[in-house]
């Protein structure tokens, strides 16, 4: 047989490795896999928790977790930029290409600090306080502190679902601080006796049993807390959704039914939500 030119050789020899590389992947099909979760920040920490573990359980698989708020969620996983979007709503009617699996329950709590003494707020003093019609807390009986309002970015489900829930818009909110996560927005009213903000009820109980100086506010008289989410109270309550588009890849799907069994259950009771099967 004719010996082969360096050109073809250099073909050759890059073919066989290709289909080596092939092969490989075939009789190890997670060896390299990777799935892409983006969104609601509430989520991502709980995602973070069950990442580390199924990687555990699954050393060739690698999770990377990414946040960014609901939205973004969205647009990643209609794009091909994630795997799996955080959505921390129910999914709406223009949003019938995706399918939701339910993965838990939360809810929007206010929150002051823990020095505030007052202990409830009528909605429409709620209402007067984001908008500015309320700007000291002497109004309310308290100190002579001008309020610092506390108000979540845009692009996120906890800020769409609070301005819905008050009829309000961003140009009604008379906001002194935007945070982005739950964490900031936990920690800039932690730290300001004169702050009030909203955030979710299951991290800002977690921050609570880890020493924040924060104090939820009951709603419409109903107590911001598991229980009363359990129960279906609570009237500012929502969806923890993880949401795909088509088929998932076999390790997406993996992911998600881990996230869904009994064996995430536990997981999702130390970020203080409710799993999706109470």
């Amino acid at each position: 047989m004719a010996s082969l030119s360096i050109p073809h050789r250099l073909l050759l020899l890059l073919l066989i490795s290709a289909i080596t590389v092939l092969a490989a992947t075939w009789r190890h099909p997670s060896r390299s896999a990777r799935v892409v979760v983006t969104g609601s920040s509430t989520i991502a920490p709980l995602m973070a928790e069950i990442g580390r573990e199924f990687e555990r359980l699954h050393p060739g698989i690698h999770i990377d977790v990414q946040t960014g708020g609901s939205s973004r969620g969205i647009v990643d996983v209609r794009r091909g930029l994630a795997d799996v979007g955080m959505v921390s709503r129910s999914l709406r009617a223009e949003e019938a290409d995706l399918t939701a699996h339910l993965i838990a329950r939360d809810g929007i709590g206010l929150i002051v600090h823990a020095d505030n003494p007052v202990r409830e707020l009528k909605r429409e003093e709620i209402v007067a306080l984001f908008t500015g019609q309320l700007s000291n807390w002497q109004q309310l009986g308290w100190l002579d502190l001008p309020v610092v309002i506390v108000h979540k970015a845009s692009g996120r489900s906890t800020h769409e679902l609070f301005l819905e829930h008050f009829g309000l818009s961003d140009r009604d909110i008379d906001a002194d601080v935007v945070i982005g996560d739950n964490e900031q927005g936990i920690k800039t009213v932690g730290s300001n006796r004169a702050a009030i903000g909203y955030v979710s009820i299951g991290a800002a109980e977690y921050a609570q049993a880890h020493g924040q100086s924060i104090r939820l506010l009951p709603l419409e008289g109903i107590a911001p807390s598991s229980d009363e989410l359990m129960a279906g109270r609570y009237p500012l309550a929502r969806q923890l959704n993880l949401v795909t588009r088509g088929t998932p890849s076999p390790p997406a799907q993996q992911l998600i039914d881990f996230t869904l069994s009994s064996e995430a259950a536990p997981m999702i009771r130390r970020m203080y939500f409710v799993p999706h099967d109470n």
